[in-house]
């Protein structure tokens, strides 16, 4: 490929470089030339013969110092892998010590003495060594200069030019997510990092719901002679005493459950990570596949070996996490937050007492929320964060939803997990999407989502179709286990007020739907909403999604269940032909059509074709870039994050092919794009799904990028594939 202009007004005003004078008309595979019809039979994007350019001989550009240090990065693994753990956390801890790491309070304040670690501190505290190292300053403005308030970043900042040196200091720290929420407290996070959150609704709500089983109450006592603390700070006093506590309630922190070799909480918590699958060929049962109950071999021979491998559907097969309080102080601790949170949903008299059934909500009495013609961005992983999200919103989706968090690793305290959980002020209508495999695990997650964040609905993933999901029993393994399906929905149902949706797939193999046997009494298990992706779980993203089936799902839900089609949504016309032809369907999750070109929500609002020219798309990406660094920071490592995210967006982004060089419209998602020349130098560099020209374009907005920088897509680089959850 030719070599670009670096400054973008140079490459955006070239109209014509781009295309060569006489381009001869060329295949797609350099062969023998086709028709347009031929090529979208052949699923190849029918591209005018004007733009086509011969296909490059390799995906690697020759002499590229991004290219080689993307071959060289084998060879740096191989030597990273040899080093032990205790050496690379050394590394780590001498990398924090650098000069380049300047403590965050120093940074902020620009004071040495600022730091209340002192010499303890962990970063360095050497202030004109960071600036004699520092990166030169970034182009444009701080992201976080507004009015008369600071930087949180300081001196570290790479816009630091910009900054305001008269600004007030104490407003210094309200400024980075001041319109984000949803955030993880460090008391909540030490409670779930102890095991001694409570969950006293999801429990009761479990236990009610006759999924605790047989083993729940038959529980032996454990280190009887330890000196317990209990919940209300008191020592359990005898043996008859904490028999009360397991015959009456749902508190069973002094039993060891299902797992006799878990005799504390922390041995319990790992026992859960490990609890086993049962290991069978899936074979559906045909004549029991329309019934909706055990629909596989698999679950009867699950029945029969229940007490050993993995207990029923109805039995609960988790160890017991209720709090054990080992001394005062963490009892404290515990009381503190109790009484900070809501004292209506843990009374001090009698916290395990069951409510009365009298006063439960009725699913149909829940706040509902109405879908219908609503443009519904997808949970996407990795490109469906929250700064893309807020490009999506500023180009007219209407509902968002954060992206898929596992359930146990929400339950442990993971900073990263529950990142993904976060919202931001512009997403008025907001959800988040949870992925488990047990009703309890679910229905405490919920618990903890509706207490400590800020949404609109919580969905349950059911489809996702990845392997170490599935294998843990999980995503669109729970297709296969209709009655674990009701489980998790009726725990969630009964433990929270928000709205419960579920999403699926039309089965787990191919040729084998299902969900339109389970469809009505998806509905009166609890859920308010169902999204069922056209794909099964054998499929993954291959072939084309299955409408016919939606429609038929569609048709047969209850008047209660709104119902939701994803599947290969790209272009205004897609979404106009289903709801058309379905007028059942409440509207269409839009998934990765909004990855390759999120403007699709203009379109579809504005009923046209969006022929984008290649400076509109910089500008997108422009924005996204601002929200990026509003949301990981402007320092240094916020600045590489957000080019991280950015690279993985172009790796999708770069399959958008311009109206104006298409001969057949719209574009399908399943066309193959060739090699083409842009109308000017910037749109073919947008087209190359080149790993180096991706990191040609974030040193356009995020200026060069270190030394050794390599880069690599999650997914497959040409792939259409693992774009979204299920």
């Amino acid at each position: 490929m030719d070599d670009y202009p670096k400054d973008i007004c140079a490459v955006t005003d070239s109209s014509t470089e781009g295309v060569p004078a006489s381009q001869p008309p060329l295949d797609p595979d350099g062969t023998t030339q086709r028709s347009p019809e031929e090529l979208v039979a052949r699923a190849i994007a029918p591209v005018k013969r004007e733009f086509l350019r011969p296909p490059p001989s390799s995906r690697t550009t020759q002499n590229n110092p991004a290219s080689d240090a993307n071959v060289k990065q084998p060879q740096a693994n191989l030597v990273q892998e040899k080093k032990s753990k205790r050496q690379l956390k050394r590394e780590r801890r001498q990398e924090q010590k650098s000069p380049l790491n300047l403590c965050p309070e120093i940074a902020k304040t620009g004071d040495v003495n600022a730091c209340s670690y002192k010499d303890k501190c962990r970063f360095s505290h050497d202030i004109e060594a960071f600036m004699a190292q520092k990166p030169a300053d970034l182009e444009g403005d701080c992201p976080f200069i507004k009015a008369d308030a600071p930087c949180p970043y300081g001196l570290a900042c790479r816009f630091a030019g910009t900054h305001k040196d008269n600004a007030p200091a104490a407003t210094s720290n309200l400024l980075k997510k001041s319109s984000e929420v949803n955030g993880l407290s460090k008391d909540v996070q030490k409670l779930l990092w102890k095991n001694k959150m409570r969950f006293t609704k999801a429990d009761v709500v479990v236990k009610s719901l006759g999924l605790a089983g047989p083993n729940w109450k038959v529980k032996k006592l454990v280190d009887k002679e330890e000196d317990e603390v209990g919940l209300d700070g008191s020592h359990a006093a005898d043996k008859t005493d904490c028999k009360k506590v397991v015959d009456d309630s749902v508190d069973c922190s002094e039993c060891p459950s299902t797992f006799p070799a878990a005799v504390n909480a922390e041995e319990a918590c790992e026992t859960d990570k490990l609890r086993p699958l049962k290991k069978a060929k899936l074979v559906v049962d045909e004549k029991s596949s329309d019934e909706g109950e055990g629909a596989t071999v698999l679950e009867k021979d699950n029945e029969k070996n229940s007490a050993e491998t993995e207990p029923a559907d109805n039995v609960l097969a988790e160890p017991d996490r209720s709090p054990k309080i080992s001394n005062l102080k963490d009892a404290t601790v515990l009381e503190k937050y109790n009484e900070k949170k809501s004292a209506e949903t843990e009374p001090a008299d009698d916290v395990h007492a069951e409510p009365d059934k009298s006063l439960k909500i009725h699913p149909r009495e829940k706040m509902l929320i109405d879908f219908r013609e609503k443009l519904y961005l997808a949970p996407l992983t990795t490109v469906g964060n929250l700064p893309f999200r807020r490009v999506c919103k500023t180009l007219g989706a209407d509902v968002t939803c954060g992206e898929m968090a596992m359930c146990t690793n929400l339950l442990q305290g993971q900073a990263s997990e529950w990142a993904l959980l976060r919202r931001h002020s512009s997403e008025d209508l907001f959800g988040v999407q949870i992925c488990g495999a047990y009703p309890d695990t679910i229905a405490r997650t919920v618990e903890l989502i509706e207490k400590e964040c800020t949404v609109d609905f919580i969905d349950i993933n059911m489809g996702c179709p990845i392997d170490i999901v599935v294998d843990k029993g999980a995503g669109s393994f729970l297709l296969t286990k209709p009655l674990r399906m009701k489980g998790i929905i009726q725990a969630a149902s009964g433990t929270v007020d928000k709205p419960i949706t579920v999403k699926v797939r039309t089965g787990y193999f191919g040729g084998k739907n299902r969900i339109d046997s389970l469809i009505a009494d998806i509905g009166s298990w609890g859920a308010t909403a169902l999204t069922i992706h056209g794909r099964s779980r054998q499929q993954h993203y291959s072939k084309l999604a299955d409408w016919d089936y939606i429609y038929q799902c569609a048709q047969k839900a209850p008047c209660t269940l709104q119902v939701l089609g994803n599947g290969d949504i790209f272009s205004y016309l897609d979404w106009n032909n289903r709801k058309t032809d379905c007028p059942e369907l409440s509207t269409c999750m839009i998934a990765r059509g909004a990855l390759i070109k999120p403007w699709l929500f203009t379109e579809i609002k504005e009923q046209r074709h969006w022929d984008i020219s290649s400076q509109e798309r910089l500008n997108i990406l422009k924005e996204y870039v601002r929200f990026g660094l509003e949301h990981w920071g402007s320092d240094k490592k916020g600045v590489e994050t957000t080019r991280h995210f950015l690279l993985e967006w172009l790796s999708y982004a770069c399959r958008y092919i311009p109206v104006g060089l298409l001969d057949v419209i719209p574009q399908r998602l399943n066309w193959r794009p060739p090699s083409y020349y842009g109308r000017d130098d910037l749109e073919t560099l947008m087209a190359s799904d080149s790993a180096a020209d991706w990191i040609r374009i974030s040193e356009m907005l995020l200026g060069k990028v270190p030394d050794g920088f390599t880069f690599a897509p999650k997914h497959k680089s040409n792939a259409y594939d693992r774009a979204e959850n299920g």
